[in-house]
């Protein structure tokens, strides 16, 4: 297994320069599979896969330091597949870019919380409240169905399970003020909120874990973390052999070492 490392996504265009082409030939007969990641485990978990993947098969790492890169790399036809997400933030990116991106392989579930360096429990909230949400809308939906299950906002009826936005805020009895920020700056944003969502990749790295250190949390299956490939890729040879190799026992080894990511 090899590994890139990819530069911000301002850098997109000459970093992509340097990447060969999908499936080429590494030697030998082997193809080549490129697969980018981003944070722990996710990078654990494609460096498990490439010890695990087939004969014929190995899998190059492309580290990636934000998550719409990837997106726009495998869209793009330059990378094979990407683990960086779940599907509903996939099929944002897919809405907002006319792409087809598919899931191709559930691989584990995460437990997202609210986390507060003052507070023990959400009801601890004050009135008049900072509360960071974040900025893009599947995770958003989610976070706001969080808030309005232990009554801290209502939440317009109409709205479907974790797709409400900002303007189904029908109540915000405690008047809390909300601000969204993107996924990277929500560790920064726990040093200034009274209340921050955050992703167990990102708290993990500030030593905080759901179920120990969050005033809520929330784990669904539709949310678990995916290998995605392309719609015109998703039945390949080379898509069966990584979907084989990110369920093998090398990867389940390797989320067990971790908290709070239970294989699918």
């Amino acid at each position: 297994m090899t590994r890139r490392t990819l530069l911000p996504a301002a850098a997109l265009t000459a970093a992509a320069l340097t990447l060969s082409a999908c499936g080429a030939d590494g030697g030998g007969g082997t193809t080549t599979l490129q697969v980018a990641a981003a944070t722990p485990p996710m990078t654990d978990v494609v460096e498990a896969a490439a010890e695990a993947i087939g004969d014929g098969f190995e899998i190059e790492m492309i580290e990636v330091a934000d998550y719409v890169q990837p997106n726009a790399m495998l869209e793009a036809g330059e990378i094979d597949a990407n683990f960086v997400q779940h599907v509903p933030f996939m099929e944002e990116f897919n809405e907002g870019n006319d792409a087809s991106l598919v899931g191709v392989q559930p691989v584990y579930l995460t437990a997202v919380a609210f986390y507060s360096q003052e507070l023990d429990s959400i009801e601890e909230l004050p009135d008049g409240g900072h509360v960071t949400l974040p900025a893009d809308s599947s995770n958003l939906g989610r976070a706001l169905q969080m808030l309005a299950e232990e009554e801290i906002v209502t939440l317009d009826p109409a709205a479907e399970r974790f797709e409400a936005g900002m303007d189904d805020i029908t109540e915000n009895p405690r008047d809390l003020e909300f601000v969204q920020v993107e996924l990277l700056q929500a560790n920064a944003a726990y040093e200034e909120s009274d209340a921050v969502f955050n992703l167990p990749a990102f708290a993990n790295q500030i030593d905080l874990s759901p179920f120990e250190d969050g005033l809520t949390f929330e784990e669904d299956q539709q949310f678990a973390v995916t290998l995605v490939s392309r719609e015109d890729n998703q039945d390949s040879p080379e898509v069966a052999a990584l979907k084989e190799a990110f369920t093998s026992e090398q990867v389940v080894a390797v989320l067990e070492e971790f908290e709070n990511t239970p294989a699918f």
